[in-house]
């Protein structure tokens, strides 16, 4: 899929490679979408993949003496939805940074990858604009700030030149005196794109609304404000009349089309329903209703497990690829542009992690990557180097099966067994954060994985079991 994959160590070292590749290089932190782009043929003329991962500290999120928050370049979508910050001061981003994918995409995907895809439907865009977020673009020429507002220019487009890294994401913190919400729907609860998606931050004084920002997404080319019902909040209360009249007016902002997921008459109700609930939600204190106070994240016991500081690397045809699989040093000289999954089936011989979609969809070939649960197949191969993965192959320890294991088989969990290995990771890796989980959390953590045999009414009691 690629040509070249070089992990650099420094923004000045990735700018240059920019400056030289141009049009032919793409910056990767989680890859997620870059990935699929490549795979499907949308981005093409792209040889050269430039791996910031390996960056020392572009994974903060920080509150400066300005009151803005800044998010670097490697923060991802789990980093944002447990960030205590996050939560208190932006809590549409903490919502919809949550609502993305599952627990394995939201710990590889960025939220500076979900901003530069520049997808209509992206989650995290919709509650930045309406947070006022702007953008730091770096290259070799220097550094310029672009208003999120102004960094789209249609669908998947953006202002961003060949030779420019996004190095933060930054917004003013949300008031004392500002509420604000996110609200997501889509065809199912987890793993689904937004059909439409509404954020709303309101600036009270007392119970009368001062300002408002309502911005929507999946409803245009790009994310837009609803202007007039904005206007139109200035000076009311939240009562009936005034909620439904603002749900009736931020219809009337959209464009939507009709597309696969909902025609443009079923996204227009539902945006004029879902700015209804938002809105009571808010006045009635209850917007934060369904999101989880410790989300889980599947990153075991060691939350601040980050791999950076080590040196550049430069991955080409014949070059070595020196990682640690259940344990085991292995040494590669091909596989360099090709995913992870490919790696550990065809290069390392490790068949039990399975490719079921190869889009990220069933978590089928759920590993541990630095000690957090990812999808292989989104993972590109040479991120492996210097790197430690745990497989399914290494779950039982000295002979013995791991208890996940044991209860699957004791419950009847396996079913036809194809989805099995990413269960049981996930299980797994839920269990060593969590070792008393509740049903919710075992429902959170499995819903990267898809069953196509039956229910998973065993599976979650398998977890159960295994817990005790």
């Amino acid at each position: 899929m690629w040509k070249e994959y070089i992990a650099t160590a420094s923004i000045n070292e990735a700018t240059t490679i920019l400056k030289e590749k141009g049009e032919r290089a793409r910056i990767v932190a989680g890859a997620t979408d870059l990935i699929l782009e490549l795979k499907r043929g949308n981005r093409k003329g792209i040889d050269t993949l430039i791996d910031i991962t390996r960056i020392v500290n572009l994974g903060r999120i920080i509150l400066d003496e300005d009151d803005v928050i800044h998010i670097s370049p490697l923060v991802t979508h789990n980093h944002c939805a447990t960030s205590k910050l996050i939560r208190e001061r932006a809590y549409p981003l903490a919502r919809a940074a949550w609502e993305v994918g599952a627990p394995q995409i939201r710990n590889r995907g960025t939220v500076a990858g979900n901003v530069i895809t520049a997808s209509p439907a992206n989650d995290t865009i919709t509650p930045l604009i309406a947070l006022g977020a702007w953008v730091v673009l770096a290259s070799s020429r220097g550094e310029r700030e672009v208003p999120l507002s102004q960094f789209y220019s249609g669908v998947r487009k953006t202002v961003m030149q060949p030779d420019e890294m996004l190095i933060d994401i930054a917004f003013p913190a949300m008031r004392d005196y500002q509420r604000g919400t996110f609200i997501k729907m889509a065809l199912r609860r987890a793993q689904a794109i937004s059909v439409v998606n509404v954020a709303i931050i309101l600036s009270l004084d007392e119970s009368r609304i001062r300002e408002a920002s309502i911005t929507l997404g999946a409803v245009a080319p790009t994310i837009i404000h609803a202007p007039e019902a904005e206007s139109y909040l200035s000076g009311h209360e939240l009562t009936e009349e005034i909620i439904h009249e603002v749900g009736r007016l931020t219809v009337q902002a959209s464009r939507p089309i009709d597309d696969i997921r909902g025609s443009a008459a079923f996204r227009r109700e539902m945006l004029r329903v879902m700015t209804i609930r938002g809105l009571r939600a808010l006045r009635d204190g209850q917007e934060h209703n369904g999101f989880p106070f410790n989300p889980v994240l599947l990153w075991g016991r060691d939350k601040n497990q980050v791999n950076t500081s080590r040196k550049s690397a430069r991955h080409i045809d014949g070059s070595s690829i020196r990682t640690t699989i259940n344990g085991k040093e292995y040494h590669f000289t091909n596989g360099y542009n090709k995913t992870l999954l490919r790696l550990l089936r065809e290069d390392a011989g490790l068949i039990g992690t399975k490719e079921g979609c190869a889009e990220g969809e069933c978590g089928a070939c759920t590993i541990f990557l630095d000690g957090k649960a990812v999808m292989a197949c989104l993972v590109p191969a040479p991120r492996a180097h210097g790197a430690k993965i745990e497989t399914i192959e290494g779950l039982a320890s000295n002979g013995h099966l791991h208890p996940i294991q044991q209860a699957f088989i004791e419950g009847g969990a396996v079913q036809c067994g194809y989805c099995t290995p990413g269960f049981l990771m996930s299980g797994a890796k839920l269990l060593e954060e969590r070792p008393h989980p509740t049903k919710n959390e075992i429902e959170q953590a499995i819903t990267g994985n898809l069953c196509r045999c039956t229910g998973y009414y065993k599976i979650v009691q398998a977890i159960e079991k295994a817990s005790k």
